[in-house]
Order: structure tokens, then sequence, then C-alpha cells
């Protein structure tokens, strides 16, 4: 261990540039093609298959392993691309271990399921590879449809639009496709910049056009979109993040995970990312996990995640708790920030402990100091730039089974709507049945 790693403060290059590429190398290795036969030769082929029902997106699972088993993984691939057009993404980031694998026959009967994921990431690797693209435009319908936001549910409504021979114009806010898939995921989960090549290979159906630095409110809005499109979809994400509300929170060293995160995922040299020695994270989700794994492999000495709940409460998976374990990070339950430390740069975080009583958190007056001088937030996001027109709830976009809005023509779906979890396979699904319902009115047929 170097001695930079114990240099107080938040300094870039704790770790050679040699140890960074071992820590964020991909987190799940591909199989290769033999591999990938043994691994399908696992599979009973259930034909009520558990797994499939887990599927938020319901891939034919059984079909698709059947067919890599008898060596069409090209064929494979459409069979999952048809329910879910970033089933390559979702192979890697997608939480299987609570989904499909978790129900998996062989995981209830041996306690090792058939790898699902990474049989997906196989077959869609491969069909990636060869350069096609395996669907095509229906007749053009002339009818144009507006999508505001590249990201996982952007993306599926306008391929699935496309699909159907209308055209879709997504808004993007930033300078680059695939929002949480580009922004909001650890390093290791994606390498190469897959996501950008996963949106470039999703754009050879044709038919959509992306305008880049163009959001709602850049000179954009929800009735200027409905002047000019046949439909609109909204799957803009969620833009904010919540605040701890805590005196020194503007204090230099705290920061949101999530601009860590997007930082790191970003950054074209790892030595140059800047990370504290001890370093706190607030949360209990994904988001929390990923940057707490993330800044342990860059290097810092100490890294604690806090979690104001018990484990058994917490958003992210046992996996990735498991995950952020064997890297190093210590997780505490049942505590919540009272107080930043610091004069100008933060030295401290103080925490009270918490308990359920009668079913509410409850903050107790025991508490402990961890020093610090770099803090992440992880405490969620919020929804930023809804029009003032759609009926909101609990922070989201209200809508229906299909993605409808309150305002006729308007659909919406991803982390920005109602009834999801903030999930890409979900975010997928709901893009996917959206254009569905979109295709449907357009055509008279809803």
């Amino acid at each position: 261990m170097s001695s930079k790693q114990f240099e107080d403060g938040i300094t870039a290059g704790r770790l050679d540039a040699k140890a960074l590429d071992a820590n964020f190398s991909d987190l799940h290795p591909a199989y290769d093609a033999h591999e990938a036969l043994v691994a399908a030769d696992r599979c009973y082929f259930c034909h009520d298959a558990p797994c499939q029902v887990a599927c938020p997106t319901s891939i034919d699972i059984p079909l698709f392993i059947r067919q890599i088993a008898t060596g069409t993984a090209e064929s494979a691939a459409r069979t999952i691309l048809e329910d879910n057009i970033l089933g390559g993404m979702c192979a890697r980031v997608c939480p299987t271990e609570t989904l499909c694998e978790e129900v998996c026959v062989r995981e209830t009967a041996e306690g090792k399921p058939v790898e699902i994921g990474r049989l997906q990431r196989f077959a869609t690797d491969t069909l990636m590879a060869s350069g096609t693209h395996p669907f095509s435009r229906a007749a053009s319908t002339g009818k144009k449809v507006a999508v505001v936001g590249a990201g996982p549910a952007g993306l599926a409504c306008a391929h699935r639009l496309a699909m159907h021979g209308h055209d879709a114009v997504i808004f993007e806010a930033r300078a680059k496709g695939g929002g949480l898939n580009e922004f909001g995921i650890a390093a290791y989960k994606s390498t190469n910049d897959f996501a950008q090549a996963e949106v470039d290979w999703l754009l050879k159906i044709g038919g959509i056009e992306i305008r880049y630095s163009s959001g709602l409110g850049d000179g954009i809005s929800l009735d200027s979109l409905q002047a000019d499109f046949d439909a609109v979809f909204l799957g803009m994400g969620l833009g904010g993040v919540n605040a701890l509300r805590l005196d020194g929170e503007d204090k230099d060293g705290v920061m949101p995970a999530t601009s860590f995160i997007e930082e790191l995922r970003q950054a074209t040299d790892l030595t140059g990312m800047s990370i504290g020695r001890r370093v706190v994270v607030v949360g209990g989700g994904m988001t929390a996990i990923d940057a707490g794994a993330q800044a342990k492999l860059l290097g810092a000495q100490d890294v604690t995640i806090v979690y104001r709940r018990g484990q058994e409460a917490m958003a992210a998976s046992e996996f990735e708790q498991d995950l952020a374990a064997q890297k190093g990070v210590r997780i505490i339950h049942n505590a919540t920030p009272i107080g930043i430390e610091g004069n100008g740069s933060l030295t401290g975080v103080r925490f009270a402990y918490t308990e359920t009583q009668n079913g509410k958190l409850v903050t107790l007056e025991d508490g402990f100091t961890l020093p610090a001088d770099q803090l992440f937030t992880a405490i969620g996001q919020s929804l930023t730039g809804a029009p003032d027109a759609l009926d909101t709830a609990g922070g989201k976009i209200t809508v229906g089974d299909t993605g409808q809005t309150s305002v006729a023509g308007v659909w919406a779906g991803g982390d920005c709507a109602s009834g999801g979890d903030d999930l890409t396979v979900t975010a997928v699904a709901e893009g996917r049945d959206a254009a569905m319902n979109i295709h449907a009115t357009l055509m008279g047929e809803a």
C-alpha cells in the first residue's frame, strides 16, 4: 500500500494505473462459447418458467437458453431483444439475483441458479459483434412522436415506435445518450464504453433522431411538443437529488453520490479521480453501494456506508451489499446523520442511533461521530421540470397501466413515472409498453 493512501484530504492518484485497471475490470467476465454451452446445459427449460414470470420484460428465458444450447446464439439474442431491446445492458446491471435467478429451479434445488444474466450477455454480445440489427422498420405511418430523455425508457419507446413505422425524435438534455446506463452505475458493471455502443447499435433501425443538449425547459415546453408532434413520451428520469438538510452540507468534500458516480463514469483516466482517505456514504440503495464500493476501489482507506434502518430494509440487494463488504466497505445500520463537522472543509459526520418503535423510525439520544474528509449523500432523487399540467403523486408523474398521463396524447415511463422499481429493466418495459399504446392510439386501434 502506497504512502499516498494514508494522506489526509481529497487527492487524486491514491492508486497507480495498474491497480485501478484491476479494480475496475469487468465484474462478471463474459462467457466464451464453450462456457456458455456448459452453463446453458444446466437449464431444465421449465414449461411454466418461473424465471420468465420474474422478468419485468417477460423475456422467454427457456427459449433463448435452448437456442444457445443448440449453437444459435444470434437467434437467442433476437428472442431476448424482442422483449428487451436493451438486453445487453440489462444482462450487466439487472439484479438477476433477486429476479429471474432467485426463482430458478436450480437455485431452489441446489442453491446455484443457472447464470441467466451471463447467458443473456453472451447472446446479445454475439449479435452486436456481428454488426447486424435484427429488426426492420414497418412502412412509414407519417406520424411523429417526441420522446423526452435518451435513457432506458426513452430509448426503448423510440425503438418500438420506429419498428411500427413512426418517426421518433428524442430530446436529451445531456450531451450523451444512455441515461443512468451511461451516467449512473458503477464503472465495473459496464466496461469498454458499452452503454454508448448499445445506443449506437439501437439507432441502426432508423427513424430515430436524437437532439442532444435539448431538454424540457431549454427552449422546449410540453405545449410546443404537443403542437409539433402527434404524441409525446416523457422519460427524463429524476434530475434532482434529495438533501440531508443539515447545516454544513455546503462544506468542501460533501457532494451527491450521483455526481461522484457520474464523474467517475466519464473519466478517461482514473488516476486523475480525486478521493478522500476517509469516506462516508449516507443511504441504503444501489447508488450508495456503488459510490461506497468505487470509493474503496479508487484507494480510500476507510469507507463506511450508513443507513437509517435495518439491513432487511435496504433497497440494495443482499448480493450488492455483500459485494461492497468484500471490497472492504463497512455498512452501519440503524443510524441517521445529525451533524456535519468541519471549518470550511469536512472533518467528520455525527450520527444518532435509530430504532423502529410501533412501526415508526425513532431517533435516539445515543450516537457516534465518523471522521471523514469526503461525504457522499445517496438518500434518493427527485423529479424536476415536470410540466404543471401533469398530475403528480409521491414526487413522480402519475400514469396508467400503459403509461398514459393525465394529459391526452402524453405518456410517461421510467424513473420519472409512478409505479416503477427504478431499475433499467423496468424502465425498458415501461417505455416499450407505452410505445405499443401510443401506436394503437395513433392508428385508431386503442
